[in-house]
């Protein structure tokens, strides 16, 4: 199994950018497919970028679509989700999540699909 812990959430103002990233340990972290997902209080939690094992399959939500890029590293066990053009409705917590797969470039945006979660960060955007 793996273990996840985010950092880099923090209060931005409209139109800014913030940089999560996502440590994994206790796995090869090559064999997961990661994934972001954000919950705003009183909302359901919700798909907002994953990445396949492979480092160039990504998909992403309709409203975080070209403001958002997903990425990972390897070697350092990382993902990281680099937001841009910040939106008051970006305001949630953002978890990062994983599930092992067989295959290097598919990916899902089913959250029930993810088997590990971690703790989540708080990114919150102000007007």
């Amino acid at each position: 199994q793996v273990h996840l812990v985010e950092s880099g959430g923090g209060l931005v103002q409209a139109g800014g950018s913030l940089r999560l990233s996502c440590t994994a340990s206790g796995d090869t972290f090559s064999s997961y497919v990661m994934g972001w997902f954000r919950q705003a209080p009183g909302k359901e939690r919700e798909f907002v970028s994953t990445i396949a094992r492979s480092l160039t399959s990504t998909g992403y939500a309709d409203s975080v679509k070209g403001r958002f890029t997903i990425s990972r590293d390897n070697t350092k066990n990382t993902v990281t989700l680099q937001m841009n053009k910040l939106k008051p409705e970006d305001t949630a917590t953002y978890y990062c999540a994983a599930y092992r797969s067989y295959y290097p470039t598919t990916y899902t945006s089913a959250s029930d699909r993810y088997d590990y979660w971690g703790q989540g960060t708080q990114v919150t955007v102000s007007s």
